[in-house]
């Protein structure tokens, strides 16, 4: 009976995760428009310094084009337990990151 309510008890918690949904802005500081894709959610597209507010469950997938060529994408981020509600994530910055990330792999 232990066993049971332990594997019901694990099995609960893993759902919730799954579930967690995460409100953040993100934030376009760039001169240029960002291109992004969030599968199953949306495709948007960031004007030049502007917000964007979306809600993503953790664990979803973000991607962008390295090249500004939307044929090549990669992964930016994938979204994960530790990030706060209401974070405002500097896109540009983190796209410029990764470009450097990419380049040394």
């Amino acid at each position: 009976m232990k066993k049971l309510f332990f594997i019901l008890l694990v099995s609960l918690f893993f759902v919730n995760l799954s579930a967690q949904n995460i409100s953040m802005t993100f934030h376009n500081g760039s001169f240029k428009s960002i291109p992004l894709i969030i599968p199953g959610v949306m495709n948007p597209n960031l004007s030049p310094k502007s917000n964007s507010g979306v809600s993503l469950n953790v664990g979803q997938k973000v991607y962008f084009f390295p090249n500004g060529k939307k044929k090549n994408r990669e992964l930016l981020f994938i979204v994960d337990t530790t990030w706060k509600k209401d974070t405002i994530l500097q896109i540009d910055e983190i796209i410029e990151k990764r470009k450097i990330e990419l380049l040394e792999e």
